[in-house]
């Protein structure tokens, strides 16, 4: 039976090329994303295992995740990517507070270019925290506080996050959007037609807990396809993910340096056609 290995890398503008398998740097945080790792040290390592396209924000810890991706990377290496995201804080006792304010949203940006030690983010995803199902709010207002800065150099490229498909048409209407992330893995595929958009445009859209987040992927389909495959229930699973789409990518988050290069060989994963079948068919 035929079988194809997901392209590993994809152009989404002239100065951006980014790897699809990328790291979810949320995990390096302590618990419930707040404080210091548990291991820093392993922290830091699972940084530099060698990934070059990495998924943060400034709320992660807050501000401990770039951080310590700056002391495992800067100077940064030619070809590494930083993607973050802007639109949230952290109350003190780790509580996740929206934050869409222009002038709160611009001192976001030049926190995360502090901590990162960069003079330009690659990319600039705006956070609505929508999750499962996204609304049609408008975002024009910040998203065209992000775009000031774009024109102004201190960002590359924006991207969105939690949103709808008339909200992806509305940010397009003020500036290039190049990366859409919202919630979608193997179980949750509520954001089908918006994947299939994504790719018509090469827009990559990025499935956040592409593993399942909080409550782990579950599936003996899923398992006893692993176990023909030689591979992890999690391999198979991000696999899918890469063949499902060819913008699709997948920031899996770990601090674990075993956990990250198990991730990064499903790259590699060639999965069958009567696989893929199987797959697409768990949860019709």
């Amino acid at each position: 039976m035929a079988a194809t290995t997901p392209l590993r890398t994809i152009t989404l503008a002239d100065d951006l090329t980014i790897t699809r398998m990328g790291y979810g740097a949320m995990q390096l945080a302590g618990p419930n994303v707040f404080g210091q790792p548990k291991d820093r040290d392993q922290a830091v390592a699972a940084v530099e295992a060698g990934i070059t396209h990495i998924d943060t924000s400034d709320f992660y810890g807050p501000a401990v995740v770039n951080e310590l991706i700056k002391e495992a990377l800067h100077p940064y290496p030619e070809g590494l990517h930083i993607v973050t995201k802007v639109g949230g804080r952290r109350d003190d006792t780790g509580g996740w507070v929206p934050a869409h304010d222009p002038k709160d949203l611009k001192a976001q940006v030049r926190e995360n270019l502090q901590h990162l030690g960069l003079e330009t983010l690659d990319v600039v995803n705006l956070r609505t925290w929508a999750l499962d199902v996204p609304n049609d709010d408008s975002i024009a207002e910040p998203f065209s506080a992000l775009n000031e800065l774009r024109e102004r150099g201190l960002i590359r490229h924006l991207g969105l996050s939690g949103v709808s498909d008339a909200q992806l048409t509305e940010a397009q209407a003020i500036a290039p959007v190049v990366t859409v992330q919202n919630l979608y893995n193997l179980a949750k595929r509520e954001d089908d037609r918006l994947v299939d958009r994504c790719a018509a445009e090469n827009i990559a859209y990025a499935g956040f807990f592409p593993l399942g987040g909080y409550s782990p992927l579950q599936s003996q389909e899923l398992t006893d396809i692993a176990d023909r495959l030689g591979a992890t229930p999690q391999q198979v699973a991000l696999a899918w993910l890469l063949q499902r789409s060819p913008t699709m990518v997948v920031i899996p988050g770990t601090s674990s340096v075993g956990h990250l290069r198990e991730n990064i060989a499903a790259a590699d994963l060639a999965l069958p056609a009567d696989a893929v079948a199987a797959l697409d068919a768990i949860t019709r």
